[in-house]
């Protein structure tokens, strides 16, 4: 019975690609690349295999890409292809046979921001990255294990100072918590080098924590928040698939996560900075091997992707590590080595004259990689942003200082430039990514230095 049933299904899927290939409907090539996918990875193992799957997509599109997957991915997004009714719940039904949790963020009922298409499974189930959910904080003395040199992402608010070491942030990415009084998520995407702040409390007046969906979009996280089990896109904090895609905030705007100040530097420039400070425990109640380098050393030391993505832009490096900035509908990207080279720079972006700091260089991990061993990356560097109205600034005597245009010497801090007559001027959040990261969600931004 067993067999003739794995029969019967041969027969009807491959009568259905037949059909499919005589009426050349390219609407279902979205089907048939997700298709191929599920044949790897084993989520459908009866009817067409891998290669049949991959042949009709040749036959379908005039492309001669056969079974490679990415190559598929990165050719459809540059298409205006659209897939047949029905296919949103048809792909969380076939995605459901890794995870039955994933069918409940694709369904077709839902408002979607995004193309469904491009959505990609990442390796991990629902969770299978698990969040910090208000991690335990020791004091700094208690941190005998942190090194001074290694990355750590430090987060100001309300006169509470926090950090976050990368060796543990690598293996969970997310982390709900309350710093100052304020609720947030840092939220990082390991994949595109961007650990993102923001507030929990959405402009919308609810209060959100998030998770890990276990898919991607252009090699992004997608984060889900536990209310409503909305997909949110991680590097723009707006909801793209789900019951908040076209929600508000309370003045009628679409709904957006709003940033928190966030920086990357090393645990001894953060805890000299702030030696009042607490970090999380690296007892986080998981068993995870926390050194280092040790999930992902190997992507992080190497030039490529790992996931496809086709948006893309050659004018850096697509690792090159950036600092982006997005002040209305403004959009900049300014190239770390570059800012740390020259550590102060006055710009605009758009109509708003910003100033850069970034005095103390970028971060390299010494770290080991689980398979490859000893791998040596850039992890960053540390950077803030500032209003500075009419003022030009300079470096000063240290990496907190800096002189305006009359000698006058300006104090940096986690929260605003303070002058030497009280003047205040605030900051401006923003966040680290590598470039193509950034430019897949920002193909319009300008770059600093660009001709």
């Amino acid at each position: 019975m067993n067999a003739l049933s794995h029969s019967t299904v041969d027969d009807v899927a491959r009568g259905a690609l037949q059909r499919i290939l005589a009426a050349e409907d390219q609407r279902f090539v979205a089907v048939l690349i997700d298709m191929l996918f599920a044949r790897f990875v084993r989520a459908v193992t009866a009817g067409p295999d891998a290669l049949e799957y991959g042949l009709a997509l040749d036959e379908l599109t005039g492309e001669s890409l056969a079974t490679d997957y990415f190559g598929w991915l990165r050719w459809y997004g540059a298409t205006d292809l659209v897939p047949p009714p029905g296919y949103v719940s048809w792909k969380g039904r076939v995605l459901a046979n890794i995870d039955e949790r994933f069918q409940d963020f694709l369904k077709d009922e839902h408002p979607s921001a995004i193309r469904a298409e491009e959505i990609v499974w990442g390796g991990v189930r629902v969770d299978g990255i698990p969040p910090l959910d208000l991690p335990t904080t020791i004091a700094p003395e208690d941190a005998d294990w942190l090194e001074p040199d290694e990355a750590v992402f430090g987060v100001f608010i309300n006169d509470e100072a926090r950090a976050y070491p990368l060796r543990i942030m690598d293996w969970h990415e997310m982390t709900n918590d309350v710093v100052g009084g304020v609720p947030l998520s840092l939220a990082y995407c390991t994949l595109c080098g961007a650990g993102i702040a923001y507030d929990g409390r959405a402009p919308n007046g609810e209060l959100y924590t998030f998770g890990t969906s276990g898919f991607l979009y252009r090699s992004n996280k997608l984060m889900y928040d536990r209310v409503t089990k909305t997909l949110w896109n991680q590097f723009t904090g707006r909801p793209v698939l789900g019951a908040l895609v076209g929600a508000t905030d309370t003045e009628g705007n679409p709904l957006r996560l709003n940033l928190l100040p966030v920086v990357l530097t090393t645990w001894e420039e953060w805890l000299a900075q702030h030696p009042e400070t607490d970090v999380i425990d690296i007892n986080t109640g998981y068993a995870r091997t926390y050194e280092p380098g040790m999930p992902y050393g190997d992507y992080f030391s190497d030039i490529g992707t790992m996931f496809p993505v086709w948006l893309r832009s050659d004018e850096l490096r697509t690792k090159n590590f950036i600092y982006g900035l997005r002040i209305g509908g403004d959009r900049k990207a300014y190239a770390l080595d570059t800012i740390a080279e020259e550590r102060v720079v006055n710009d605009a972006v758009g109509e708003r004259p910003v100033v850069l700091v970034a005095a103390r260089g970028e971060v390299v991990t010494q770290g080991s990689h689980q398979l490859v061993g000893p791998v040596s990356y850039n992890s960053g560097g540390e950077v803030r942003a500032f209003e500075r109205g009419d003022r030009t600034f300079a470096p000063g005597a240290g990496p907190d200082a800096l002189l305006d245009a009359d000698g006058g010497e300006w104090r940096v801090t986690e929260e605003a430039l303070l002058g030497p007559g009280g003047e205040r001027l605030e900051r401006i959040n923003g966040h680290l990514a590598y470039w193509f990261g950034w430019y897949a969600f920002h193909p319009d931004t300008e770059v600093y230095g660009a001709n």
